[in-house]
């Protein structure tokens, strides 16, 4: 069979093949199992003058009016005996009257589709090795915070995309991607905010493999020959942007990590991008429960100060010790009761009072730049 026969194009879709309607009807009256004589005019047999007729395709019983495509589907054109075409999609069976002179013939579209869960594109991969893919990358967008991963973890870029107005600035992310083979794309404004998932991408959006989290035990074994060592706890707060303020604070006071109950939180895309950059320098630990948690800290030589709402001690009269576990729970919110009681020390920080409370990461500023003062400072 030449290529002009095949059912399918190059990119793998069955072709649609045009008719007119009374070639359709005129093969429908043509009987396909008629004897092979010859007829007595052109001394032809009929099944010869079948225009649809496969060379060497007959059975037993005469010829079939069957053309036969390269994956091994047929397209059956209106025999007698055949059903009449699939109308399950919307169109007219084979025997249908329309107003068009034209009858449209498919080739079998019982073509096997994966579900890939929501998860597109033409990769052979399994669906669930994609999943899984998927859920140890996330996205990482805005150009302070891709320019601190680049320069801290470039081997954890898997691709990446920039508009031109970006691309002098990342001129050394875009030579080692090339020497790496890692892919990247220059792209309009529009297709950087569907690869980035929002339009407040700044310009570049990197896909990145995300770092390996640790628990209280494994963060304490990785600082534990430092004098200095302050870690951020937070319950119940959820909100990225919060989040992203408060690993900024972090990295600026020198904070080396922040224990949460979702720590995949701290890697999102909207609160990296507001972190400017400190995300890089703040290590995420994953607590399963705080209270236990707080105990092992504690054990280690390490003082919990919560932040209360009143009857704290005023945050300028504390002494903050090198080795500290600030406790912060949403703003407007309180730390349960069994986190309180379980502190060491609880503070307050005193104003005017014209509002009921500061926002949390705002809080979180004021507490730890107390602590650096005290410490570091």
């Amino acid at each position: 069979m030449s290529d002009s026969d095949t059912l399918k194009g190059k990119n793998g879709k069955v072709r649609v093949m045009y008719v007119r309607k009374e070639e359709c009807q005129a093969s429908t009256r043509r009987t396909v199992t008629r004897s092979s004589t010859t007829n007595c005019k052109s001394g032809q047999r009929d099944e010869d003058r079948n225009p649809w007729r496969v060379p060497g395709d007959r059975a037993s019983g005469g010829a079939r009016a069957e053309r036969t495509s390269s994956s091994g589907d047929a397209l059956r054109c209106a025999r007698q005996d055949a059903p009449p075409c699939d109308d399950s999609a919307g169109r007219r069976p084979c025997g249908e009257t329309s107003d068009s002179p034209w009858k449209t013939f498919y080739a079998g579209n019982d073509v096997a589709v994966h579900n890939h869960g929501g998860i597109s594109g033409k990769s052979q991969i399994d669906p669930e090795q994609l999943r899984r893919q998927r859920a140890e990358e996330t996205r990482v967008y805005g150009e302070n915070a891709c320019q601190a991963l680049f320069r801290n973890r470039p081997d954890a870029i898997v691709r990446a995309w920039f508009e031109q107005s970006v691309t002098l600035r990342f001129r050394d992310t875009l030579r080692w991607m090339a020497a790496n083979r890692k892919a990247y794309h220059v792209v309009e404004d529009n297709e950087l905010a569907k690869a980035s998932g929002t339009d407040h991408h700044g310009g570049v959006c990197f896909l990145i493999k995300k770092r390996a989290g640790l628990d209280a035990d494994g963060y304490l074994t990785s600082v534990a020959a430092k004098q200095h060592a302050c870690v951020m706890a937070l319950e119940q707060i959820n909100n990225p942007h919060n989040l992203g303020a408060i690993l900024r604070s972090c990295a600026h006071f020198g904070v080396n990590g922040v224990m949460m109950s979702d720590s995949a939180l701290l890697e999102s895309g909207a609160a990296v991008r507001t972190a400017e950059g400190g995300a890089e320098y703040v290590k995420a630990i994953q607590c399963d429960d705080m209270l236990q948690d707080m105990q092992r800290f504690q054990c280690a030589g390490y003082t919990v100060v919560t932040l209360a709402g009143s009857g704290g001690t005023p945050l300028s009269k504390v002494k903050m010790p090198a080795r500290s576990v600030l406790v912060l729970a949403e703003e407007g919110g309180a730390l349960s009761q069994a986190i309180l009681s379980q502190a060491d020390i609880a503070v307050v920080i005193n104003g005017t009072g014209r509002v009921p409370n500061l926002n949390v990461s705002v809080s979180a500023g004021i507490l730890l730049a107390e602590w650096w003062r005290q410490n570091r400072g």
